[in-house]
């Protein structure tokens, strides 16, 4: 009887092993594996265009790259050889998660969270077919809803780029990030006044929880802003001491620090404190532009937005405060933008989609270009140096082995024709296609 219970028992070991095996061997062949053969292909890491390129994509990732490779037997095949290939597009300045399109911050008073949150759902989508497979989101009024976006993306809920979250405002209180406009004896919900901190140590305290709740990076706000009741964007808001609170704790954390400024001493007392970037630096100075090369400080200025701000004032869909706040700065930005180029200062791509409808952040490559980049340069800016300054260098950013297969493609080249990717009309994100 025991000689019997084992033999039952190693043939019931030996059906198990082969079954195994043949679900590991069908797994294989059912790998999903493709192939891009490309006409033109832009290597933003070294600056040049390859011709003749294949794209060898499995499981979501390049495999391999190159003139000679040979097609796995059974791949897909995408034939682009009439098209530009390029990497997937980075925005490093975005804010998906404050739900429809509004220029009125005062709205989100009028909506639960869980309609805004329902509200940003397709600005993930438009941003993605749009060309941008990754972006860096700097920050949302009702705290933590760009991490549940965020989320609900990786997880394949919704279809969006991969997104690099805030969670929230870092922010004086009735600053820059503050929700503003109501009176003082109206108590906001938790969160709306989430991020907001008083000197060194509630910085810190904020951080850790930023870091706790899931936020990939810390946006903090050096300055007034343009687009905030009770806002002045010429003024310095946290001192240096609590902006060096910010870079050393987020540090202790793996976090990077990004800093909206416009003013020039808000700008340098940043660069200084050691964040990553800086956002927008409207009105920085010839000091500041050495101060962030010397720190080997990015600058993610938002120069096309203007023009959606000027438009939306002329239909009157524009708050007047915030038309005042604007007066001359977009020119004086657009200016000191074409002063850093010149200067070789780090520069990223950044577009504060919001302001602009989502999905239309392409039409500033051909700013980049009239205020002083070259087209490689302005490219560069929205590849290679943002994934750069997102510290996912390894990831995303160019196509290369081992990234993601984010991947889109245009007819003719941008190279000529920066404009083309104003209407981008191939996008893979991960190996799948969004956009063909």
């Amino acid at each position: 009887m025991i000689k019997r219970d084992a033999a039952v028992t190693l043939v019931f070991v030996n059906s198990l092993f082969i079954f195994s095996l043949f679900c590991v061997l069908i797994s294989t062949a059912n790998a999903q594996v493709s192939v891009i053969r490309a006409g033109k292909l832009i290597d933003p890491d070294s600056g040049t265009v390859l011709t003749g390129e294949t794209i060898l994509i499995r499981n979501g990732k390049v495999e391999a790259v190159g003139s000679n490779l040979t097609i796995p037997a059974g791949a897909k095949v995408i034939d682009l050889t009439n098209m530009t290939v390029l990497p997937g597009l980075i925005d490093c300045h975005t804010h998906l998660a404050d739900g429809a399109h509004d220029t009125e911050p005062m709205d989100q008073f009028k909506k639960t969270a869980a309609r805004i949150a329902l509200e940003s759902v397709p600005n993930a989508r438009a941003m993605l077919e749009s060309g941008f497979t990754s972006v860096r989101d700097v920050g949302t009024y009702r705290a933590l809803g760009d991490i549940a976006l965020r989320d609900a993306i990786q997880r394949g809920d919704i279809v969006g780029p991969h997104m690099f979250v805030a969670g929230a405002y870092v922010t004086i209180s009735g600053g820059a990030g503050a929700a503003t406009g109501l009176a003082p004896d109206i108590s906001l919900p938790w969160d709306l006044h989430y991020g907001e901190a008083n000197g060194p140590w509630e910085v810190r305290k904020v951080i850790r929880q930023l870091a706790n709740d899931g936020a990939d990076h810390i946006k903090i706000l050096s300055s007034g802003a343009v687009l905030t009741h009770g806002s002045n964007p010429n003024s310095q808001e946290f001192t240096p001491e609590e902006l060096h609170a910010a870079v050393d704790e987020a540090s202790h954390f793996g976090l990077r620090v990004e800093a909206h400024a416009h003013s020039p001493e808000g700008i340098k007392n940043a660069i200084r404190a050691g964040v990553a970037s800086v956002e927008h630096a409207t009105m920085i100075d010839d000091e500041g532009i050495a101060l962030a090369k010397q720190h080997g400080t990015y600058l993610d200025m938002d120069i096309y937005d203007e023009e959606c701000i000027q438009e939306a004032g002329k239909n009157g869909s524009m708050p007047k405060d915030f038309l005042e706040h604007d007066a001359k700065l977009g020119q004086i930005q657009r200016d000191n933008f074409r002063k850093a180029v010149a200067a070789d200062v780090k520069m990223s791509f950044g577009t504060d989609a919001g302001v602009c409808s989502y999905g239309t952040s392409g039409k500033q490559f051909a700013f980049m270009v009239q205020y002083g980049m070259t087209p490689m340069q302005a490219i560069q800016a929205a590849t290679s140096n943002a994934a750069d300054l997102l510290g996912h260098s390894s990831e995303v950013g160019s196509i290369k082995p081992g990234k993601f297969a984010d991947i889109i493609a245009v007819t003719g080249d941008p190279l000529t024709d920066i404009r083309l990717l104003e209407n981008v009309q191939f996008v893979m994100k991960e190996g799948r296609i969004y956009k063909q």
